[in-house]
């Protein structure tokens, strides 16, 4: 092996449980823990329920399209690698840098969120403490090796994992009487709330579409699997098994959490409408714990919001270093980014990552609050193009195989409802993306600042891409000639 390729090899160190938990990891966070509330009090719950299921079956043939791909071609740089592949050189160039910026400035959100979940407990001590520790402890778990990132994130997973389950089963026995907090009158009194005032649908399609949207957010996080693929010890048998996993997760920690929260808490009760990272005593798991005695309910969920927040930027140190690792791979990016340590870590690509992590630092100018929303706009485009990126690329790569004759039985995994699902997918993920921000449009005078604030990412992808194309001259992959093999 020459000395060039041992320091610009990644090492194949996650196993099994590190890619299950990965993907778990990835779509449990604040939206479950702290935005569900909103999302019942503005739709009702049958509206929240509604939404969480159709949004995981959209997130569920996403993973499959990603799955089938990252097992056939397991790259760190996936979408970047698959959009080049399978659509256009500059179309990959667009959607990986959009993803390392992406993971990269919504670290800084959850350092933020981390400032304003640690005020809780220390009001007095100055925020830029916590973001610095905390990004100093993200810096060294992601510098140890692809392994400490996984070990990490399996544990941080892993409480997250069990303060749902721990809730579901608490909410259960309150529906049914078995333990006290529930409807005095017993589990047909807790199913009236779902037929109280307006439910089980309130606040009609525009509340429902804008739920939707909330929603989605809450799911990004879980196409990591895509990226650590390229880390995997044995990709074409662990994503498959974590992907698989993924729509029945959804199903069980979102869906019959959402349910729960409904049943139990009237979707009328104001304290939903306050749920915000500033106030965790209202996050409908704390009032359902509460409403259990649960005596310092608050407390303990602020302690797994921590946790999750500091999961999700772990996550997005290690997603936006290995994005950047592998555009500097395809000659992307700068070549100083390929170089990896002994460790098989790419050191420089993780510096520049922290760097602009650390634009959290400038709640000393402004609020953490403001900060935090600001910060918050920026990223959260990105993820639905990103979205939209593994759909266009994964019909793509379906459609060449049928050109080129080429056997899909022979895939270590294909995809489910095929071409229905990822067909489904783009269209939904595409109305969420473009209707985001809607209301602005509709106002007496438009509101410009907010239609900038939501849609900037959409211009700066297309501004990317088609600077690419131009500068380099980059055509759109023919199907005939589009490289379908799994060789890297």
């Amino acid at each position: 092996m020459s000395a060039d390729s041992q320091v610009s090899s990644l090492h194949r160190t996650l196993k099994a449980r590190h890619m299950s938990m990965i993907a778990i990891g990835g779509s449990i966070g604040t939206g479950l823990f702290v935005a569900s509330g909103a999302t019942i009090s503005q739709a009702g719950p049958g509206g929240a329920l509604l939404a969480y299921c159709v949004i995981g079956l959209m997130v569920y043939f996403l993973m499959t399209s990603l799955g089938e791909m990252a097992a056939h071609l397991p790259v760190s740089g996936s979408f970047a690698t698959y959009g080049a592949r399978y659509v256009d050189e500059g179309f990959g160039f667009a959607l990986g840098w959009n993803y390392w910026y992406n993971w990269a400035v919504t670290i800084a959100v959850d350092l933020v969120a981390a400032q304003l979940v640690m005020a809780y407990w220390f009001p007095e001590v100055n925020g830029l403490l916590w973001s610095a520790i905390f990004l100093a402890l993200m810096f060294g778990l992601n510098a140890l090796s692809a392994k400490g990132f996984g070990e990490s994130e399996f544990w941080f997973a892993a409480i997250k994992v069990t303060t749902v389950l721990v809730f579901i089963g608490i909410g259960v026995m309150m529906v049914f009487g078995i333990m006290t907090g529930g409807s005095p009158d017993g589990v047909w009194g807790n199913i009236a709330n779902f037929t109280a005032g307006d439910a089980p649908f309130a606040g009609g399609f525009a509340a429902l579409i804008g739920v939707a949207m909330i929603v989605g957010f809450s799911f990004q996080g879980t196409e990591l699997i895509g990226i650590a693929a390229g880390e995997s010890e044995n990709p074409a048998k662990n994503v498959p098994r974590a992907v698989r996993k993924v729509f029945w997760r959804i199903l069980l920690f979102y869906v019959f959490a959402i349910l729960i929260i409904g049943l139990l808490v009237p979707y009328t009760d104001p304290r939903l409408l306050r749920n915000d990272l500033g106030d965790l005593s209202v996050s409908p798991f704390t009032l359902v714990f509460e409403n259990a005695g649960l005596l310092g309910a608050a407390a303990v969920m602020n302690a797994v919001v921590l946790t999750s927040v500091l999961s999700a930027g772990n996550s997005g140190m290690y997603a936006s270093t290995r994005m950047l690792y592998a555009l500097a791979k395809q000659n992307m990016a700068p070549k100083i980014f390929v170089r990896v340590n002994a460790r098989g870590v790419p050191m420089m690509a993780l510096l520049a990552t922290t760097v602009i992590a650390a634009m959290c630092f400038f709640t000393n100018v402004f609020s953490p609050e403001a900060v935090y929303i600001w910060l918050l706009n920026l990223s959260g485009m990105c993820g639905f193009i990103a979205w939209l990126g593994i759909a266009i690329s994964h019909y793509r790569f379906r459609k060449a195989c049928v050109v080129q004759g080429f056997d899909t039985n022979q895939l270590p995994y294909r995809a489910a409802a095929f071409p229905l699902g990822p067909i489904f997918a783009f269209v939904l993920c595409l109305i969420i993306t473009l209707g985001q921000n809607y209301e602005a449009f509709l106002a007496d005078t438009i509101d410009w600042a907010g239609v900038v604030a939501t849609y900037i990412g959409i211009p700066l992808f297309l501004a990317i891409w088609f600077g690419y194309k131009f500068s380099k001259g980059s055509r759109f992959v023919k199907l005939e000639s589009m490289d379908i093999s799994g060789a890297r």
